[in-house]
């Protein structure tokens, strides 16, 4: 089992994101807001103000998705079908797949129900 962690800058594509992980079949999914560093610095930190103008506009918070799969390329496969619907995951500043191998999970998810 696999643990992939997606920060996802560009929040307009989350609706994408979690479309694809539904179409793979992977419901058990947690959903955090987050910030990076470079963004609390540029709206929480007086002295790094300036850097607000070097950032063109993005919001200052990003979701960071946590994914249990089974497949090692998981993450390769979702970049290949956002790639599908036009979204490069691997574009600057978009988004970044880290993929750590899980020894073991204990307790089971909610059940999804993706019929809906």
């Amino acid at each position: 089992m696999y643990l992939l962690i997606i920060i996802l800058n560009k929040e307009e594509y989350l609706d994408d994101v979690l479309s694809v992980l539904v179409e793979m079949g992977i419901t058990d999914v947690t959903i955090l807001d987050t910030q990076s560093l470079e963004m609390a610095l540029a709206y929480k930190v007086p002295i790094f103000a300036g850097l607000k103008f070097q950032l063109g506009g993005r919001t200052p918070y990003s979701k960071t998705i946590f994914v249990l799969a089974e497949e090692k390329d998981a993450g390769k496969e979702i970049i290949k079908l956002l790639k599908g619907v036009g979204i490069d995951l691997q574009e600057r500043g978009v988004a970044r797949i880290v993929t750590v191998k899980i020894e073991s999970v204990l307790g089971t998810p909610p059940e999804v129900d993706t019929n809906i």
